[in-house]
């Protein structure tokens, strides 16, 4: 049986990994290290794309798991079904909980105390002074509440918010207290001062923040985007902006990387980063301990940790 392991970062900068595997590098090259057919344990390239992501897929007809370094898996998952039955694809949880939660935190904070304006007025040598809106006293509704959603939570905690709202998929209760389901978001949207997104691309979350979506928020609410930019309907959010009933804060869009010339880009009030959720420094420890234990678990025999789903064979 091949145990052969492709890695996007060299083996001998990874510290733990279990001697017995084979371990080829490869961060999107042309040329692949090595037959794709005896691969058994594939990471995938780091913010390469998904063209690059996927592009040895359909070849490894030996792979048992597929090791994303993102928390999402939107741009691997739909071209799993040539891949036999049994292959466990998993995401990256553990490390970008982090440094998204402080770009949340870091887009919310710039934009309700408009910290581009003072840029603005910096490079214009014009003194801004003012009043401007605070994080505290505000009610913000996280939409997404799994583990980047809590790691936002901790952070809003020394702020004095007035309320924090969580919403996922189905309603639970937590140690915090309860989580809505997105059912009740037509509700819940009316009172919210911030509204934040942390959640999965999926058949449900696609477009989720439509014009009805957005016609509910409550005036001068800020909607903050940290999960993926097909969760907000574009249009939808330019029509809002143009009116100035909102303003939005986006570390992801619809489409990216948003290209010159779009009318997001100079849209009032709105904010973008160019999708640094996870891509700090603070990326590279945490990816390396989490591919150390999930290859020490492979090379055991074990189940690997973080399973989003599992291939059942090639579809007819």
């Amino acid at each position: 049986m091949t145990a052969d392991v492709w890695l996007p970062i060299p083996a001998d900068e990874i510290e733990g990994l279990p001697k017995e595997l084979d371990y080829r590098f490869w961060d999107g090259e042309r040329d692949f290290p090595a037959d794709p057919a005896d691969c058994a344990f594939y990471v995938v390239p780091y913010l390469k794309g998904p063209e690059i992501a996927v592009r040895p897929l359909a070849a490894m007809t030996s792979v048992r798991v597929v090791q994303t370094l993102s928390a999402g898996t939107d741009h691997v998952a739909p071209a799993l079904g040539s891949l036999p039955a049994g292959v466990r694809l998993c995401n990256a949880k553990g490390v970008h909980e982090a440094s998204t939660a402080e770009l949340a935190l870091t887009l919310i904070l710039a934009s309700l105390r408009n910290i581009p304006r003072f840029v603005q007025g910096q490079e214009h040598e014009e003194w801004r002074s003012g009043f401007y809106p605070a994080l505290a006293d505000k009610s913000v509704l996280i939409i997404g509440y799994g583990s980047i959603g809590a790691a936002i939570e901790d952070r809003l905690a020394p702020f004095e918010c007035a309320r924090v709202v969580r919403v996922a998929r189905s309603a639970r209760t937590t140690e915090r207290g309860r989580v809505h389901a997105f059912t009740e978001l037509p509700a819940l949207l009316p009172e919210a001062d911030v509204v934040i997104f942390s959640t999965p691309l999926t058949e449900q979350t696609k477009g989720l923040a439509d014009a009805a979506f957005l016609a509910r928020m409550k005036d001068g609410a800020l909607l903050v985007n940290v999960a993926r930019g097909g969760v907000v309907d574009t249009e939808a959010l330019l029509a809002e902006l143009a009116g100035g009933r909102i303003t939005a804060a986006l570390d992801v869009t619809d489409p990216e990387p948003l290209p010159a010339g779009h009318p997001l880009w100079h849209a009032p009030g709105v904010l973008i980063s160019p999708h640094v959720g996870g891509s700090t420094s603070a990326f590279q420890p945490r990816a390396k301990r989490l591919l150390a234990a999930q290859l020490t678990r492979f090379a055991a025999g074990e189940e690997p940790r973080n399973v989003v789903l599992t291939t059942e064979g090639p579809t007819a």
